[in-house]
């Protein structure tokens, strides 16, 4: 057991506050990571502000990037003093996982969203009451996190932490979708709904594989810049006229977009940009859609709900961790950092758009 600090919310849409817990020791097939960095992700205020009551006081975060100081006795491949970076839990047997394709795996609920282990025990505890965790398999908003060893990736010790946290959800989320799932041909035309970490990420992996052109949307014009500077052909503001807009800008419609938002609307519109047969990936978190289905038959359209990416971390993140060693995913241009002690101020930063990714430093 030791003492650690944590970002504890008390109840839904509480804010973070910062308090002394205790962490057990890693179980056999755990490991203690001390964290260096942590992602603040859209998804970790959405859960924030929806989870459960019975389930708090909870601790979130799920972009935690740190050094292994413990590991326990059954763990392989990994070892004290190595650099990592955290992602989502999976079990590894179920068919999913065996099918390389973990985002998807049978028991993700609850190893990812019980407040717990899968089997309702919680690594953290304060003043001798339960702290839920587990939060993605790791709860990174805290100094110190135990975490199962599948849900750990080794990343070469040179690679900032900063840079290193969100490719454990947000970077491999964007990238993924496009390399994983659309997998699209060079010259390919692509468009981003949504210049956030996950937008741009897919936005940049798109450019990466010569997608051409790539367009993306957002009403904050200082993100517009930024993907303009990262390889956008062009970038717009949503509003009236906007799937007419990027019809023309692709020469008939995309062959490929990219909806990172989550709001109804959007994903609507987003069918009429699309080119005969083109394909829509859904990534934003939201409630119900309602579809012309005569136009998407028309259309040929396909629809892939995406999680995760659909990656294996493993295999995937170091693929991720080349391309920005190449200077092809440079995702150290979407980060602003702030110490672990000011998550507020993150959060705000976040919420008034002016901050692309937050990541928090101990």
């Amino acid at each position: 057991m030791r003492r650690v600090r944590a970002a504890v919310t008390d109840a839904p849409g509480a804010p973070f506050t910062v308090r002394d817990a205790d962490l057990e020791d890693p179980r056999p097939h755990e490991v203690l990571v001390r964290m260096t960095a942590a992602g603040l992700c859209h998804t970790d205020l959405a859960m924030a502000g929806t989870w459960p009551p019975r389930l708090t006081p909870m601790v979130f975060g799920h972009e935690g990037a740190g050094r292994v100081e413990a590991v326990g006795a059954r763990v392989t491949g990994l070892a004290a003093g190595d650099h990592v970076c955290l992602t989502f839990a999976s079990c590894g047997a179920c068919e999913q996982c065996a099918a390389d394709h973990p985002a998807y795996c049978l028991a993700a609920r609850a190893l990812n969203f019980s407040g717990g282990r899968d089997d309702a025990t919680s690594p953290l505890s304060m003043e001798g009451a339960p702290l839920y965790a587990g939060f993605f398999g790791q709860s990174s908003f805290a100094t110190h996190a135990v975490v199962h060893e599948r849900g750990v990736v080794r990343v070469p010790s040179g690679l900032p932490p900063s840079v290193a946290a969100p490719l454990g959800c947000g970077g491999q989320t964007g990238a993924g979708t496009v390399l994983n799932r659309l997998r699209p041909e060079p010259g390919s035309s692509l468009v981003v709904l949504g210049a956030g970490g996950v937008g741009l990420s897919a936005l940049m992996a798109a450019v990466a594989v010569g997608c051409d052109p790539v367009v993306a949307v957002d009403p904050v014009a200082s993100r517009r810049e930024l993907a303009l500077s990262l390889g956008a052909a062009a970038a717009l503001a949503p509003g009236d006229g906007l799937a007419a807009a990027l019809r023309e800008l692709t020469g008939g419609g995309a062959h490929h977009v990219v909806e990172t938002t989550g709001r109804p609307g959007t994903v609507r519109r987003a069918v009429g940009a699309l080119r005969p047969r083109g394909a829509l990936a859904l990534l934003g978190l939201g409630g119900e859609v309602t579809f012309d289905v005569m136009g998407l038959l028309a259309k040929g359209v396909r629809v892939h709900g995406v999680i995760e990416g659909d990656s294996d971390p493993g295999r995937f993140i170091p693929e991720l961790i080349a391309l920005h060693g190449r200077g092809l995913f440079p995702l150290d241009r979407l980060v602003t950092t702030f110490p672990f002690e000011e998550i507020g101020r993150a959060v705000a930063a976040m919420r008034d758009g002016s901050v692309v990714k937050p990541v928090l430093t101990f």
